[in-house]
């Protein structure tokens, strides 16, 4: 059901392929349908899997001066007072010993990992390659020299599963060990067991004084069902995985085609426009104009 204009005061955003464009820009158009919708009393709210050290730079050039839910949800940083709030971190022993359960089903996986803290590096041992070659990383010369500092996930590539199978067979063999997300082409990852985007979101919320149920969210990947199964109203981006489309309460376009600013400018229009109509089994297919 299509919730009244008044309701949206949280406008939670994915970054990579949601927010971001191809070349980790913002466009004019999406920037001002944020703007609008701040002027109308919505929170922008930043949800990413990035940690703090990988969008720092964006959100100067943003201007962003509020909070984000970082790395899956185990990090709350205060972009404007440029303080971390809280950050939740993957045990190091487990987080190997997990690895190697994984290894055990699937055979050699390569891995990385984002240390905790807002100057934490990114390690990557050797073989693993990075989804995205624009952000800082820093090779390690075996498994081990990830461990160095605590780390607050850990990022697994296979040289010859898909992102899907690599995930499945993930979970079954880590158990409890850890969380698995699938959060983009190439990035499998394993967080603290019980963290991801839905506690990331909600801790940030509450701290905003925002009801998430007033909350319209936007994303692209598995890794952001947790966050949808927390708010009002799903938007799923045209490329979406399916399993988020079929969470989805409307579809809208690709991030290449500022599907964000499509739907926050018809939601803070004032003009109560609906979105298209969701079918039982699978969120609406027909794309906003």
């Amino acid at each position: 059901m299509f919730t009244p204009l008044a309701a949206y005061t949280l406008v939670a955003t994915d970054l990579d392929g949601t927010l971001l464009r191809s070349d980790d820009t913002v466009s004019a158009r999406s920037r001002a349908a944020l703007a609008r919708a701040s002027s109308a009393g919505a929170q922008h709210l930043i949800v990413t899997g990035r940690p703090v050290p990988g969008i720092r730079a964006l959100l100067t050039d943003l201007g962003y001066d509020g909070l984000v839910a970082c790395g899956q949800g185990a990090q709350v940083y205060d972009a404007g007072a440029a303080r971390m709030l809280s950050s939740a971190t993957l045990d190091r022993e487990l987080a190997d010993t997990a690895l190697g359960k994984i290894e055990a089903e699937v055979g050699q996986v390569f891995a990385a990992v984002d240390q905790d803290g807002a100057d934490g590096r990114t390690l990557i041992e050797p073989g693993y390659r990075m989804p995205h070659p624009s952000l800082p990383a820093q090779r390690a010369g075996r498994r081990a020299e990830l461990w160095a500092a605590p780390v607050i996930k850990v990022l697994m590539r296979h040289p010859e599963l898909t992102d899907d199978e690599l995930a499945a067979a993930a979970r079954g063999a880590v158990g409890d060990l850890a969380s698995v997300t699938m959060a983009g082409p190439g990035t499998v990852e394993l967080a603290p067991f019980g963290v991801d985007k839905g506690t990331g979101i909600e801790l940030a919320a509450g701290l905003l004084g925002r009801d998430l149920a007033g909350a319209v969210a936007f994303g692209d990947m598995p890794n952001d069902l947790p966050m949808f199964r927390r708010v009002g109203h799903r938007v799923a981006m045209a490329d979406a995985h399916p399993e988020l489309r079929a969470a989805a309460d409307e579809i809208t376009l690709s991030n290449g085609e500022d599907g964000v600013a499509v739907v926050l400018e018809r939601l803070f229009a004032g003009d109560h426009v609906p979105p298209p109509e969701r079918s039982p089994h699978l969120a609406a297919e027909k794309h906003l104009p």
